[in-house]
């Protein structure tokens, strides 16, 4: 398999923890997303959306993280990271929306991006925007994810779920923002924990063979 994929992108991020989770090996194709090698038209006849991570697997290629990820749980189904009970799979499926859907796309950089050359927004307003979507969307997840845990160390009962691969790179944006997570101790507990396993480890962007230190 082949991921592209840029050390700082958060989406590609949840791809890189679901693939070490699954045990898979991959190789890894970067792409400058500050510089805009996305848009290339190499990759732009790959993945028209010129988004990062797409999987080519099989002589196809997949894009979007989620899609991605359901695809490896589907194929490579140990260890699963969606729960087998209807209930409960849409409970983890709805922490993982919440930051896919609700938190993500306002912080993302094409977005930052329109906010300081469309509209000519200063830095610590641009900032500032960040900050305040990344904390309104981690104070809902926050009781969403208290209500569903066992013992803190997982959002969703006691083993690691798509909300956890979708947490871990929401809460290195965060902390890279300088977002408030004081009233977030759940999320920040799990987030620990999830940080103390290889696979989440071995993901995390500075370890990437691209990252910029």
């Amino acid at each position: 398999m082949r991921l592209h994929t840029y050390w700082r992108s958060s989406a590609a991020y949840r791809a890189r923890i679901a693939l070490n989770l699954k045990g898979v090996e991959y190789q890894q194709v970067s792409h400058h997303l500050a510089r805009g090698e996305q848009r290339g038209g190499d990759y732009l006849a790959l993945n028209p959306q010129g988004f990062v991570p797409a999987l080519e697997t099989g002589g196809e290629v997949l894009t979007q993280s989620m899609a991605i990820i359901e695809y490896l749980d589907e194929t490579i189904p140990d260890p699963p990271l969606l729960p087998r009970e209807p209930r409960a799979r849409a409970q983890v499926r709805a922490m993982a929306l919440a930051v896919a859907c609700d938190i993500h796309p306002l912080n993302n950089l094409r977005v930052v991006n329109y906010l300081r050359s469309e509209l000519a927004q200063p830095e610590p307003e641009v900032e500032r925007w960040m900050r305040h979507w990344i904390e309104a969307g981690f104070a809902a997840l926050e009781v969403a994810v208290r209500r569903h845990t066992r013992g803190g160390r997982h959002c969703h009962g006691d083993a690691v779920t798509m909300a956890d691969v979708f947490l871990a790179p929401q809460m290195y944006n965060a902390r890279r923002f300088n977002c408030d997570l004081a009233g977030m101790p759940t999320l920040v507990g799990i987030d620990a924990a999830l940080m103390a396993l290889p696979a989440f480890a071995a993901a995390a962007p500075e370890r990437q063979p691209d990252a910029v230190t």
